[in-house]
């Protein structure tokens, strides 16, 4: 980390205070010596599958979720019995690049010690589910037994760090995974908890990414401290046209500024986030803004620089007004670029500009300048597993076994078999249609265009159904599609089971975000391409509703759209939903 010593922070009004005052997720870091807490001890207890309830705190600091299986809860309770409990696993993986033989590993480990499938997340990398307390040990060693880790990928610091997919795409696209393993890396937190606790290791091996309290001369955290952050922190890496990354979704985003082949550097977006609380108007999710531009050797500084910001000045008292874009919204642009300056030594230039086409990926078969070829391979929610009509899970384990290149993931949960000679793609084809995957033409533009987050039985969050049930409920639109002539419009849907956002929903055109059981809040009005958020349509509705009131309105688009006018353009356009042009609208804009 760079040498800040010489520069008078103050540490913002809450964290100056006793840490006894903050909020009490405040005092349990602290107290937690650097995260260790009583995990080990929960983990020894034979007697529950459990560990204790502040210890699934700062196991989520570890990328581990306690959770238990709430399709069990009430026959469970009537028999008796504990909750099933289990837990989630994501690794950590910057820029979303595997190699084939830890696909193969991890293939391996989800049928082994997980509930047989692996999940592509909208953070490019994977989650296990279903992980018993007494495979969880053996399970994490695993995976560091690939050559990858799970340290950070939750709790509260700088998450899996995702870039424009694919990084053998263009120069540019190396550079900004290239960018993105670095800051990973550069911001990951130094506690030796995990090595202690879950590999039970002591020490550090040269290379290691892992790091352990004698990495840093004997200071373990001498970026994050005893109390870490004030919470989770988020940063893309987009390369226009696309914004496959949702970069305005971001704590952090960079954009790659390309002028005359070559790489000039970054535009620099701050302030975004996705997550609020269903009734809380003090909650909102916010687009991120544009502040400059900055070299490609400034990048790394701008990211320690401006996570350290949101180290000092972020709320430590309120946790739902803690995340990076509050600081950003109370303070102001002109306050953070003053202070970013004051620690750079230097104020950002002036932003370059740049423009998006869209946010999805390319489906498909695609060839880049120096003739290989990457097939995107559409995952519905991310989900590998074999099923009966389609055995993805099989079919990737077939390719791996063959596959000369590597596997990238992309934020839409999609999978790139990447790095294919053009000898090489008639075999690929092969295993994929011998298992029932592949491109499959009768699928609607929506479906391809779909996200959904995980959500019940697994999430202790969700308030409906979201991955199980968006498919069912695209298999109900898709007549209506057709009936409009829509099947292959690339319209964007995602569903989420709770507010806090994880699929990004309020970026989509079309969002669902769960109320209740079988009960959703219809959003509408976003920008294909990422820039502009939707508008609540209707609040609570049911099944029956989302269909009736969806039906409608995409008839009218069939009828009444201009030219190559997009769906979300076209429900502001005839005022179905406002344009919401700044962030604290969100909740207060209702259909005219």
């Amino acid at each position: 980390m760079s040498d800040s010593s010489n520069i008078d922070i103050e540490r913002s009004a809450d964290r100056s205070r006793p840490v006894a005052e903050l909020h009490p997720n405040e005092r349990l870091k602290d107290e937690s010596r650097q995260l260790r807490g009583t995990i080990a001890q929960g983990l020894a207890d034979p007697v529950t599958g459990a560990i204790r309830d502040p210890d699934t705190q700062l196991s989520k600091f570890f990328g581990i979720y306690q959770q238990d299986d709430r399709d069990l809860r009430d026959a469970r309770r009537r028999a008796r019995l504990e909750p099933r409990y289990q837990f989630m696993v994501r690794v950590r993986m910057p820029g979303g690049v595997c190699s084939t033989a830890q696909w193969l590993a991890l293939d391996a480990l989800a049928r082994d010690t997980a509930d047989g499938s692996l999940r592509l997340t909208t953070r490019q990398t994977f989650q296990f589910h279903g992980v018993r307390k007494r495979d969880l040990k053996r399970h994490v060693k695993a995976i560091a037994a690939a050559g990858l880790d799970t340290l950070g990928a939750c709790g509260d610091v700088n998450r899996n760090v995702i870039s424009a997919a694919n990084p053998l795409r263009s120069p540019a696209h190396a550079a900004a995974n290239e960018l993105a393993q670095r800051i990973g890396a550069h911001l990951l937190p130094r506690t030796g908890a995990y090595r202690e606790i879950f590999l039970e290791e002591d020490g550090v091996r040269p290379g290691d990414p892992v790091a352990g309290p004698d990495a840093t001369g004997g200071e373990e955290e001498p970026f994050y401290g005893r109390t870490y952050l004030p919470r989770k922190f988020k940063i893309a890496i987009a390369v226009p046209p696309q914004n496959d990354v949702d970069v305005y979704a971001h704590d952090l985003g960079y954009v790659a500024i390309v002028e005359r082949g070559h790489l000039a550097g970054y535009d620099v977006t701050v302030g975004g986030g996705m997550g609020m609380t269903h009734g809380a108007t003090a909650t909102f999710p916010r687009v991120a803004d544009v502040v400059g531009f900055c070299r490609p050797e400034e990048a790394l500084s701008v990211a320690e620089h401006t996570v350290a910001i949101q180290r000092d000045f972020g709320h430590r008292k309120d946790r739902a007004h803690a995340r990076f874009k509050y600081t950003i919204e109370d303070r102001g642009l002109d306050w953070f670029r003053a202070e970013l300056a004051r620690r750079m030594g230097r104020p950002l230039d002036p932003a370059r500009g740049f423009r998006f086409e869209s946010t999805g990926d390319e489906n498909g078969w695609r060839e880049d300048s120096a003739g290989l070829w990457h097939y995107t391979l559409f995952v519905e929610n991310g989900r590998v597993r074999d099923r009966p009509d389609q055995r993805l899970m099989s079919a990737l384990r077939a390719v791996a076994r063959v596959h000369g290149g590597s596997f990238a993931l992309t934020t839409n949960q999609n999978l790139i078999i990447a790095g294919v000679a053009a000898g090489e793609r008639g075999a690929i084809d092969a295993l994929l249609h011998e298992h029932g995957v592949g491109e499959r033409p009768g699928r609607s533009g929506l479906r391809l265009n779909s996200i959904a987050c995980v959500a019940l039985p697994t999430c202790g969050l969700a308030m409906a159904e979201s991955e199980r049930y968006l498919p069912t409920l695209l298999d109900r639109l898709e007549p209506l599609l057709a009936a409009a002539s829509l099947t292959q419009a690339p319209i964007t849907i995602r569903m989420s089971g709770c507010p806090n956002g994880c699929s990004r929903p309020y970026l989509a055109e079309i969002a669902l975000v769960g109320k209740a059981p079988g009960r959703y809040n219809l959003y509408l009005g976003a920008s294909a391409r990422g820039d502009r958020m939707s508008a609540l349509y209707r609040e609570n509705l049911d099944e029956a509703a989302i269909l009736q009131h969806l039906g409608s309105l995409l008839q009218r688009y069939a009828s009444e759209r201009i030219g190559d006018e997009r769906f979300g353009d076209f429900t502001v356009r005839i005022g179905a939903v406002p344009a919401v042009e700044r962030s604290r609208d969100f909740q207060h804009l209702r259909a005219t």
